[in-house]
């Protein structure tokens, strides 16, 4: 149950961050700096306090904690509703509500990724975590897709308030669920320096710092691809709003058997991390060369899959190399890289593609994927990059 409700609320999530732009372009007529604003008001939370969250997750009951922030963050998609639809919001308004929204995910996002290993066994651990990556990585892709086709359909307003019932499921989800039938850890107690502990656990780690240079430069480069579709469907094949949609769903696609094929693994390993970052790096540069509309559309399938490979296996890695006690400062800084990257690549690629055309979008940034990954195998000493994570299972446990 509680996995349907993170699937439809994370969804939903991804859809508002669609349908608040496009309000937010609506409201100034197409400014590009308001835009920008907003998005960066949205992050700035991540970039400012991330570490923080992650820190709150080890010391805080996890599903309490989730049910206070879906229910702050349901109220920030009604609030944002019921003025899109009484026609009263202004550009201010959106921006303190994303600024809110921003402040809500810095709490939830490692309390929420952690929180999987507490509904499960030690033997289902690695799949759980997999499952729970797949499924925040497929949000992050499937919903723009189902935001576009609603925005074109029933405006903005509704999609605010189809978000705002969206974290009705997740709520139920966690109210059912009964304390004593968790795995529950021993919660950190409140102490100085825990914060700087946790960066130091990572720095002594040098196959964790290696991940987390993938991951970055994957996320910042690689990822945009609702920039990206976009250009190539505009500027390059000349298509309208319906086209953007159909590549998000194709991406979307590959992103959904991505998920499966990573939930069915036992155990996540460094190596795939790599061969699926590679991957994507060189399907991505295939996809940015396409030289019509539908063989374009055809290698979005690979590259969705791949990607998703590469996000799952490297959250469960991540995860699943660090003990429990320390894991939700791990994932915090996880989560700032990965998704506090994005307003760093995203500029400077969107620039790159004005100067050197559209497909130098989905170019550079295979390209950077790829380099990064070599990068990174060159660092590593071979038994490093090739072997199983460390610790085992029961060691990081």
């Amino acid at each position: 149950m509680f996995s349907i409700g993170q699937v439809i609320s994370n969804s939903g999530t991804w859809m508002q961050r669609v349908a608040q732009d496009w309000l937010v372009l609506s409201l100034t007529h197409g400014s590009g700096t308001a835009l920008g604003i907003t998005t960066g008001l949205q992050f700035l939370p991540l970039l400012l306090f991330g570490l923080y969250g992650g820190v709150l997750a080890d010391r805080f009951p996890k599903r309490r904690v989730l049910m206070i922030t879906q229910i702050f963050m349901g109220l920030l998609a009604l609030i944002l509703g019921i003025l899109a639809l009484t026609g009263t919001a202004q550009v201010w308004h959106v921006y303190v509500l994303a600024f809110m929204l921003g402040v809500a995910t810095v709490v939830d996002n490692p309390t929420r990724q952690t929180f999987a290993v507490e509904m499960v066994g030690p033997g289902d651990l690695s799949n759980a975590i997999a499952l729970n990556a797949a499924i925040f990585n497929t949000a992050r892709i499937v919903g723009p897709a189902i935001a576009g086709v609603l925005i074109a359909a029933i405006g903005t307003g509704p999609v605010f308030m189809v978000n705002a019932a969206s974290f009705g499921a997740v709520l139920v989800g966690l109210y059912m669920m009964r304390d004593d039938e968790l795995y529950t850890r021993s919660r950190v107690p409140r102490a100085k320096g825990q914060l700087r502990e946790g960066l130091r656990f990572v720095r002594e780690r040098r196959d964790l710092v290696m991940l987390l240079i993938i991951v970055f430069f994957v996320a910042a480069f690689g990822m945009n691809f609702q920039m990206t579709t976009a250009l190539m469907s505009r500027e390059v094949f000349h298509s309208g709003a319906s086209s953007f949609g159909l590549a998000s769903t194709m991406l979307a696609v590959g992103a959904v058997f991505g998920s499966l094929l990573s939930a069915r693994r036992k155990r996540p390993r460094m190596r795939l991390t790599l061969i699926a970052a590679a991957a994507f790096g060189v399907l991505e540069i295939v996809s940015g060369v396409m030289p019509n509309y539908g063989l374009f559309l055809v290698m979005l399938v690979p590259t969705g899959l791949a990607l998703l490979t590469f996000n799952t296996t490297a959250n469960a890695v991540m995860q699943l190399s660090v003990p429990a006690w320390m894991r939700g400062r791990v994932m915090g800084l996880y989560m700032l890289v990965f998704a506090g990257s994005s307003p760093i690549g995203a500029p400077l690629l969107g620039w790159l593609a004005e100067v050197f055309g559209p497909r130098s979008g989905l170019v550079i940034g295979g390209v950077v994927s790829l380099v990064a990954v070599m990068g990174v195998v060159a660092l590593m000493a071979p038994r490093s990059a090739v072997e199983a994570v460390r610790p085992s299972l029961g060691e990081a446990d």
